[in-house]
């Protein structure tokens, strides 16, 4: 219940009472819109929200309250997407003063206009948590999720870490199972939820809050506040945990003596499939304590309404047709505006759903059969940067294992930033040029040579055609050359693709592909046939690259391996493998060795085998200049 006053809480129970409600509606370009109760058409605004579905209790929900309100407004509907409608319950107290209680933040999803009034409708802050997660391999206890989940979709948490870690299995290290339904930042707060025991909710200053069934009464109502009310005449309660174990591909049951009430099912949860059998066992222990305090009896009744009433709260009800001594928590809520406030509780009846709990007991070998035509898939993304030149460079590597023996299929992805070597062309240039030269004149006043007392020939003008002007006459002479050009341009870098399966190099497919320098994508496709089921397989691409090197980033690679029958996890058969990459070194003075890598393995299987290999490459030595090639593998 949000907290109020005792004053509130003696007036919200009188037969009169008198209030108002009032409103703001913030738009994203700033604009507030402040509204009274009278704006509000009367009987056209509600306020919903729950916590479980329309059957039974659960744990983990994260459902999204609802708000719909009609008012004689003329805002331009067209500047409300996304806008946030505050509203508020202001009660009249026995001194003459008007106490508010906050009813929540909401965010616009649908305008619509009628002639003289404006429709809203919104929903609280939990739809912000329905963005696409990716985060494959994150690890964290529960307050690392919620933190994450709150950062990434902007939305405050409102408790402390301390309090997170204060609660049953609130500092246990969760990690996010490979094979998960995890789709959106709300799938995991319902995973989450269901870890810590409870189920989330936006509380009414929009902040991420997670709340836990409870044992004790807020508030006992009578039978003069009701309209309507209708209990069962059965109570609800849990007394066993059931989840399945991927691992092991069974439905681990944890149950209380006497084992006779519900069973709660937490069907496949990725953040409970890490870990040793007793810290999974103690998890699903600290579970079933926090769901093995409800003892509800379900009901259905209309009240007078009090607005301070939250999700989770327990009641008490008396006169008439209901048990005083019972209690019953509120897993529905509609809250009329100026009208009746409709509470529910759900729950099944633990003597009809009883043969169907036992049977979740046993359902060892369902998963065998489910997982059957599955397609499973195992991702890659390289964690550290990779740069490739003339030597091959592992720059994927994934392991993988099947169920029963199918085929499956290898794709890939490599972002690479290429820089070819520069060459240097050059050619011969050849053509004709025409030069001028002045041509001889005759003594009439043409151009005449002599030789002066240097030694160099004289040319004089003479007079014209006696018309008192110079003039000089050339002729044009053609001459065939030949001039040597130079230049430098980008090369071409070639990229070798080599695939390995199990330490097996594949001889009949190497791809390749041709790059000037700068930014390319590598697209990599294998089909794997005839896979032997229950064996740890290694998948691994090499590159290598002739005329340039290349530069991978840490994240440019991704890949996949898919297909049907695919285990959950891919056990460990007891490899070893250590690499080292040694750079190229001079031994003395005109004797070199180029770089090489060596690689020792160890294998723990049926057959114990423990051998050493020392891979390495062609060696140049001297002057001679001729590869040498030395032993690929030696045993020991």
């Amino acid at each position: 219940m949000y907290p109020v006053s005792e004053a509130f809480l003696q007036a919200v129970q009188e037969n009169t009472r008198r209030y108002y409600w009032t409103g703001q509606i913030t738009t994203k370009g700033g604009a507030v819109y402040p509204f009274v109760y009278e704006d509000i058409v009367k009987g056209s605004g509600y306020i919903t929200a729950q916590c479980c579905g329309s059957a039974e209790i659960e744990l983990g929900t994260v459902y999204a309250a609802e708000m719909g309100i009609t008012l004689f407004s003329q805002i331009d509907r067209y500047t409300l997407e996304g806008a946030e409608v505050r509203l508020s319950y202001h009660l009249r107290l026995a001194d003459g003063s008007f106490e508010e209680v906050p009813m929540g933040v909401f965010e616009v999803s649908e305008a619509n206009r009628t002639a003289h009034c404006l429709e809203l409708k919104a929903y609280d802050y939990m739809l912000r948590f329905e963005k696409s997660f990716n985060g494959f391999e994150t690890v964290g206890n529960a307050y690392a999720f919620l933190d994450l989940c709150c950062k990434a979709c902007a939305v405050e948490l409102a408790h402390t870490q301390a309090e997170i870690e204060a609660m049953p299995n609130g500092t246990e290290l969760l990690s996010i199972y490979p094979e998960n339904d995890i789709e959106t930042y709300r799938d995991v707060l319902y995973f989450v939820g269901q870890v810590l025991g409870g189920f989330f909710c936006i509380s009414r200053e929009g902040k991420l809050e997670l709340r836990k069934y409870g044992t004790e009464p807020v508030m006992e109502v009578k039978s003069r506040h009701r309209f309507t009310s209708s209990f069962s005449d059965f109570i609800t309660r849990y007394t066993a945990v059931s989840s399945t174990n991927l691992r092991t591909q069974t439905a681990e049951y944890y149950a209380l003596e006497p084992d006779d009430g519900l069973t709660m099912n937490l069907a496949v949860n990725p953040l409970l499939q890490f870990g040793l059998e007793e810290t999974r066992k103690q998890l699903c222990k600290n579970i079933l304590a926090d769901i093995s305090v409800v003892n509800y009896v379900p009901f259905d009744s209309n009240t007078i309404g009090n607005p301070a009433l939250d999700l989770g709260d327990v009641l008490t009800f008396s006169g008439g047709q209901a048990d005083g001594s019972r209690i019953a928590c509120i897993t529905s809520s509609n809250c009329k505006i100026g009208g009746k406030h409709t509470l529910k509780c759900v729950g099944k009846n633990p003597r009809l759903a009883q043969a169907k709990s036992k049977n979740d007991k046993n359902i060892s070998g369902l998963l065998n059969q489910i997982e059957a035509g599955k397609i499973g898939i195992h991702t890659f993304t390289n964690a550290s940067a990779y740069t490739v030149a003339e030597n091959n460079v592992r720059i994927i590597s994934m392991e993988f294992a099947a169920k029963e023996e199918t085929h499956v299929q290898f794709f890939g992805q490599v972002l690479v930033d290429v820089s070819a070597e520069q060459i240097s062309r050059s050619a011969t240039a050849s053509g004709s040029i025409v030069v001028p030269f002045p041509a001889s004149r005759g003594s009439s006043g043409g151009v005449s040579a002599g030789t002066g007392a240097d030694g160099w020939e004289n040319m004089e003008t003479g007079a014209g055609d006696g018309s008192g002007e110079t003039g000089e006459d050339t002729e044009n002479f053609t001459v065939d050359v030949e001039l040597p050009v130079t230049w430098t341009e980008d090369g071409k870098a070639v990229a070798y693709v080599t695939y390995e399966f199990n330490d097996s190099e594949i001889l009949i497919h190497y791809p390749a592909e041709t790059w000037g320098s700068g930014k390319h994508i590598l697209s990599l496709y294998y089909p794997i046939d005839n896979l032997v089921p229950n064996i740890t397989n290694t998948f691994n691409v090499h590159l290598r690259m002739e005329g340039g090197t290349a530069a991978i980033s840490t994240g440019g690679c991704i890949a996949s391996i898919s297909g049907q029958g695919m285990a959950a996890g891919a056990a460990w058969d007891g490899t070893i493998t250590v690499e080292e990459y040694v750079q190229p070194f001079a031994v003395v003075s005109g004797l070199q060795a180029k770089a090489f890598s060596g690689e020792m393995g160890f294998e723990t299987m049926e057959l114990v085998k423990k051998y050493y290999s020392d891979s390495i490459g062609k060696a140049a030595i001297g002057a001679f200049g001729k590869p040498v090639e030395l032993p690929q593998e030696g045993e020991g």
